[in-house]
């Protein structure tokens, strides 16, 4: 028996993955048994590889089609994604996706939709392509009392962040470059401000720590603001700077809120994320008692996120295969879990910073740097000044782990000093 899927979308993933599926020579011997009933396109002018006979624009009578047992939401953004998710889900069929934006902002109500109908929602391809990484947390690192995940998990801006170290160039030479080339959106917003990997790390963290995350309340910070010279500066204090997704649990044993969030980052040169280059992704996940594990390879690109995809329908086929049309969702698969994290406030989390002043070359400057500092229980690893710009002397700091909000109260004092022209540039140091 044939199962039969309907694919949403035929660009670069949807025909990535029908390449695969129409193509199973040496690949796992389910895919013969896996049909593509329908494939849904927005405009049907342009020319397919895929059979014309299953292309259609009524993107709604896939979803209801009762002959078809998988829906794979190929579309991204938001809608109509969400509402023929919901349609599908309704009419007992289960989901494939890539779409990390419709789970991150609309995962609660398509699991507890999907949970009510006995439907299963895979998301493998939505978080680092063709890294597997969902199914590894759900599965082989269950077991684990996890403390932390940690990831590059948008290329874009690793491509850029990359480039503007290698050639000591600023963050806008680069993006247009990145544009040029294909590695970067004509709107890099998503990217580059952040939005793009705290979908991902939404996702991520609902999955490690089994709860799910209002993806609203992730603090997200992107790079637009990092510049050769700050990444001149990491280089000879022995960091790189990566945009890092951030999830773990806090130190304190009685303390059960998580902090996620996703900022630029100074990352020590021998810490296993910092050799993670151009446009690859790296998740670094740490438990007890596993200790650390890393994944790495493509985030992005039809073969990539069409493999993942792939991956979650066999998945479906070989539960179907061996358990029929029953009900009984495998919960090593399914979202189990119900209730929201509480996530820390920001001003709450401990992290080191790096901030570097723009100071009048008067006497003393250091000492009342320090002060300030010191009143608000900020303790300082080290103060360098490393020349002048014009008239200014340039200093850098760098902190010992410290409550935000603490080192936030410390820099409002700092400005209001005589000697302190500006502060261009405050990033966290992992």
């Amino acid at each position: 028996m044939a199962f039969k899927i309907g694919l949403l979308g035929l660009g670069t993933v949807g025909t990535g993955t029908a390449e695969i599926i129409l193509d199973p020579a040496g690949r796992n011997p389910l895919l013969k048994e896996i049909e593509i009933k329908q494939a849904g396109v927005k405009s049907l002018g342009k020319p397919r590889s895929v059979n014309p006979g299953v292309i259609t624009s009524d993107l709604e009578g896939i979803v209801t089609d009762p002959e078809i047992d998988i829906v794979v939401e190929l579309l991204g953004g938001l809608e109509p994604a969400r509402s023929l998710i919901l349609k599908a889900i309704d009419r007992g069929k289960h989901i494939v996706t890539a779409n990390k934006a419709v789970i991150a902002r609309h995962g609660d109500e398509i699991y507890t939709a999907a949970n009510k109908a006995g439907v299963y929602v895979l998301l493998e391809a939505a978080v680092g392509g063709g890294i597997p990484i969902i199914k590894p947390l759900k599965q082989s690192l269950g077991v684990n009392r996890l403390k932390s995940v940690i990831g590059i998990v948008n290329g874009t801006t690793n491509y850029i962040l990359t480039k503007m170290a290698a050639v000591g160039a600023d963050f806008d030479n680069v993006l247009a470059e990145a544009q040029k080339l294909g590695y970067a959106e004509a709107d890099p917003t998503a990217d580059v401000d952040g939005w793009d990997a705290a979908d991902k790390i939404a996702i991520l963290a609902a999955i490690a720590f089994g709860g799910r995350i209002k993806r609203e309340d992730i603090p997200c910070e992107g790079i637009r603001q990092i510049n050769a010279t700050d990444i001149s500066y990491a280089d000879k204090l022995g960091f790189v700077i990566k945009l890092l997704a951030i999830a773990q649990t806090n130190n304190n044993s009685q303390d059960d809120t998580l902090q996620v969030r996703v900022h630029p980052t100074l990352v020590p040169k021998d810490h296993p994320l910092a050799s993670i280059n151009d446009v690859y992704n790296a998740i670094l996940v740490e438990g007890e008692p596993l200790g650390q594990v890393m994944f790495f390879g493509p985030g992005a690109g039809a073969g990539a996120t069409a493999s993942a995809v792939v991956s979650d329908i066999l998945n479906i086929v070989g539960i179907l295969k061996s358990s029929g049309k029953t009900r009984n969702l495998d919960p090593l698969l399914s979202c189990s879990h119900q209730h929201f994290a509480t996530l820390t406030p920001l001003e709450e989390i401990e992290t080191r910073f790096y901030a570097r002043f723009l100071c009048k070359d008067i006497p003393g400057v250091i000492g009342h740097l320090g002060t300030s500092f010191g009143a608000h229980h900020v303790s300082l690893e080290s103060v360098v000044q490393i020349g002048f710009q014009g008239e200014l002397a340039e200093i850098v700091v760098v902190t010992h782990d410290v409550k935000e909000g603490n080192f936030r109260q410390a820099l409002a004092e700092i400005r209001t000093l005589e000697a302190i022209d500006s502060i261009p540039s405050i990033l966290r140091v992992l």
